[in-house]
């Protein structure tokens, strides 16, 4: 517990010097990385969920970058999570039959970590 406590205020000090909104949050960890995305065209709420790995000072983190679909239009509002390293393999196994779910099981968890997702 101590360890994920000090690794977080670690990882939470580098973004506070090197970002300083969750938008630069977001461009921060896509700068030269690629992700994998989950898109979910049929859910009402969820477009796409892209993961992403980056290594900060000689750790591994884990975020996902969920993109909520915007009323009447094709646009989505994007934001971003700190989460664990299993999340992902959680998240694809159960995604096609409910992004919304597979979301609230195994991403949402995590929005308190950035305080960069809506509550």
């Amino acid at each position: 517990m101590k360890k994920l406590l000090f690794a977080t205020l670690l990882m939470l000090s580098f973004f506070y010097t090197h970002a300083q909104s969750c938008e630069d949050m977001i461009d921060l960890v896509k700068k030269d990385n690629y992700g994998t995305t989950y898109n979910s065209p049929s859910s009402d709420a969820i477009s796409k969920v892209t993961f992403y790995t980056k290594q900060i000072k000689y750790q591994t983190y884990y975020f996902a970058i969920v993109c909520f679909k915007k009323k009447y239009s094709y646009s989505c509002s994007e934001y971003i999570y700190q989460v664990a390293s299993n999340t992902q393999l959680n998240y694809s196994m159960h995604y096609l039959e409910s992004a919304g779910s597979a979301f609230w099981d195994y991403i949402k968890p995590y929005n308190k970590y950035l305080d960069c997702a809506p509550n």
